[in-house]
């Protein structure tokens, strides 16, 4: 498992963010090779540092503890097993955001039904080529779209709390 930082961050959308923040862990390593990346030393160069699991779950408690609105969860495609396992050690009292490509299989997001309060995928491509020309993932439409549903059926449609804070949902960037 390979974090490369954990903070309150306020850039994500309003209703995530909030005035507290929001609790982003982001996971080195990416499922995608996207040419305009933005995330780059993260996604593609590995910049991070080992961490266990316990570990882990510290950095969503002290981010919980911090004031963070939610755990949010940045690329994590690929650590989800050992993402899984910390999420179990303690419910979290905040709402979990999984912040994804939305370059997923069905079968790994199925693994995280009732620990993702709120999904929050970036919708990149619906053309084939354009998608393998950018990202080297012809099948990202397809793949995309699948995901798209299993979230939608785990977690419903967008339920905001008295602040308007997303307490649960997808949010479709």
């Amino acid at each position: 498992l390979k974090a490369a930082r954990a903070a309150l961050h306020f850039w994500e959308e309003p209703c995530i963010s909030g005035t507290r923040g929001s609790g982003t862990v982001f996971f080195s390593g990416c499922t995608l090779k996207c040419c305009f990346c933005q995330n780059y030393p993260i996604s593609a160069e590995g910049l991070g540092k080992e961490i266990t699991i316990e570990h882990l779950t510290e950095i969503f408690l002290g981010l919980q503890e911090q004031g963070a609105h939610n755990i949010n969860l940045v690329t994590p495609t690929h650590f989800v097993p050992q993402i899984r396992q910390a999420l179990l050690v303690k419910k979290l009292p905040v709402p979990v955001v999984y912040n994804t490509s939305g370059y997923e299989r069905v079968e790994t997001l199925r693994s995280l039904e009732g620990l993702v309060d709120i999904y929050l995928p970036d919708y990149k491509y619906d053309d084939p080529a354009l998608a393998k020309a950018l990202s080297r993932a012809e099948d990202y439409p397809r793949r995309a779209q699948a995901a798209l549903a299993e979230m939608v059926r785990q977690v419903g449609a967008p339920v905001y709390d008295g602040e308007g804070l997303m307490a649960r949902g997808v949010l479709i960037r």
